[in-house]
């Protein structure tokens, strides 16, 4: 038996002799991905912040959506990259909290940014008149702080509960730290934690539920008029394709830790595993800033100022 207060570290398994047969190729793509999740994220919050005709609740949401995608990856790629140059892959007890912390409470304010971005569409494709009184500035800030400040909550209690599990052993198999592959290695009974899992599963997966009946409603109004259906074609999509991604990932990786099969080899698990880490902070900003018309317009207008004032430099 390890207990927890005095277990200093985790092995994680993750990259198998296949894997580290193509490190350099891997580092390389790591590299180029996280490249990318900063550049695309990056540009458009700065966009967003720089540019007041985006300062309507539907950029705000967005621009959230893109700071959690910063904030979120910052918890795996750092350690992903620093584990493909070295030849032992270990991280700290607290290290190791810390990141299923952070992940998880990614994903999770994912889901509830998605969500309100879903109300958004609702109110101004289903009561345009109301928009604005509805969606002020204020109560966008508002609910973009809940969004963010649940999900911590909700976390918060999940790591306390796994802080106080005895462990009979350190050894995770996976890229980097899950709550269930810390639970999998407790000694005593984890029920309890696994109750509490899965209620968060399904709170936050309940909100797909919700963005469904919304879209019902939604799809009711664009058929009434070409207006209706061009923004829901222009707003509504992305945000389809934004939820689809993140939802798909994410529900294969929890429920593949917990039921999936062991004949599947370790690389398509590191793969499966990593989707949603990888997948929607590269496409939600690229999908949102092709398709809105108003922010392809302000980073045109932002590239123009640019070019002219190195002119006159």
């Amino acid at each position: 038996m390890i207990n927890a207060t005095i277990l200093n570290a985790f092995t994680l398994s993750g990259l198998n002799d296949m894997t580290t047969k193509h490190r350099a190729t891997l580092f390389s793509l790591a590299v180029l991905c996280y490249i990318v999740i900063l550049l695309v994220n990056g540009s458009l919050t700065v966009l967003i912040i720089l540019d007041e005709k985006l300062h309507e609740p539907m950029y705000i949401f967005l621009g959230n959506l893109c700071i959690n995608s910063l904030y979120g990856t910052a918890a795996f790629y750092p350690k992903f990259l620093s584990d493909l140059l070295s030849n032992t892959h270990v991280i700290s007890y607290t290290g190791c909290l810390l990141q299923v912390f952070v992940i998880y409470s990614y994903a999770a304010t994912d889901f509830s940014v998605l969500t309100l971005m879903a109300y958004d569409r609702y109110v101004a494709i289903c009561r345009p008149l109301e928009y604005h009184s509805v969606m002020t500035k204020h109560r966008a800030v508002l609910l973009v702080f809940f969004s963010r400040l649940v999900p911590l909550l909700c976390q918060t209690v999940v790591m306390t509960m796994t802080s106080t599990v005895e462990l009979c052993g350190s050894h995770i198999e996976k890229l980097y730290c899950d709550n269930w592959s810390i639970l999998k290695l407790s000694c005593s009974s984890i029920t309890t934690n696994n109750i509490v899992g899965f209620i968060m599963i399904f709170f936050y997966f309940g909100h797909d539920l919700f963005i469904v009946c919304s879209y019902v409603q939604l799809v009711k109004s664009a058929l009434k008029s070409r207006e209706c259906r061009r923004k829901f074609m222009q707003t509504c999509v992305p945000h389809l394709l934004c939820l689809l991604t993140i939802s798909v990932a994410l529900l294969f990786d929890l429920m593949y830790a917990r039921y999936g099969s062991s004949s599947v080899s370790q690389s398509v698990k590191d793969f499966m595993g990593i989707q949603f880490l990888m997948i929607p902070p590269v496409l939600n900003p690229i999908i949102y800033g092709l398709q809105l018309t108003q922010v392809r317009n302000s980073l045109l207008s932002l590239c123009k100022v640019s070019k002219q004032v190195k002119g006159l430099g």
